[in-house]
């Protein structure tokens, strides 16, 4: 389970963010001061940094650079509407990305998607029920022979592959999918899109260990006999 840290001093906003990242399959820590980010570092390791800008005892600028001395992983800052020069302070001390408060919810998870995608890139290879991808050449085989996806099909894989133990809401798979393709992509294209994934990847798509259907709720990846 992937492990973000959210450094957040308004507790309304630090609330939703902790239920809607949970609800996305990831663990949280959350501090709501500078002083209180810099002790969580100690002893403790993530995966994704949230760091709002404007904290009550100082500025996110310290606890970015203190993460990224101790840590490789991408810090996202949270903004507030505006804060032109503040956001390019954050991306001249190494900040990955920001985004701009308020923001869409299923906008935020994209964001974090993207990010870990790219931190992720040391580990090339995966492999899960004779699927074997190599994320650095781009090349998908089964069970040692080639197969050829689209572009879509390769970035949908790619989100499976990010959250391998997490159920993967369609909405988030929405947003992955829209943000590749430039344009909006509807709910049954995204199933149009799957049942295409599964002809190409499992050895028999109408009972899939790949990609599993959690019902009512999205997909997760499989890994075995289920």
């Amino acid at each position: 389970m992937k492990r973000i840290f959210l450094v957040e001093d308004d507790k309304a906003i630090a609330k939703n963010l902790e239920l809607l990242l949970r609800s996305e399959g990831f663990a949280v820590l959350h501090a709501s001061a500078r002083g209180e980010a810099l002790a969580l570092l100690e002893g403790n390791t993530f995966d994704l940094a949230l760091v709002d800008i404007s904290l009550p005892d100082g500025n996110g600028f310290t606890v970015c650079t203190e993460i990224k001395e101790t840590q490789d992983i991408p810090v996202i800052f949270l903004t507030a509407s505006g804060d032109e020069s503040s956001v390019v302070t954050g991306l001249n001390i190494g900040a990955d990305d920001y985004i701009t408060k308020p923001f869409r919810p299923r906008e935020l998870i994209a964001r974090i998607g993207t990010a870990l995608r790219k931190y992720g890139r040391s580990s090339t290879d995966f492999e899960v029920c004779g699927l074997h991808v190599d994320t650095a050449s781009g090349v998908v085989k089964k069970n040692g022979r080639e197969v050829f996806l689209s572009a879509l099909e390769y970035r949908l894989l790619l989100v499976f592959i990010g959250s391998p133990k997490s159920i993967i809401t369609r909405g988030r798979l929405l947003d992955e999918l829209w943000d590749a393709a430039g344009e909006f992509v509807t709910d049954n294209t995204l199933t149009v899109y799957i049942k295409r994934l599964r002809e190409k990847i499992e050895d028999d798509p109408s009972r899939p260990r790949i990609i599993l259907t959690v019902r009512g709720t999205g997909y997760r990846l499989g890994g075995g006999d289920v």
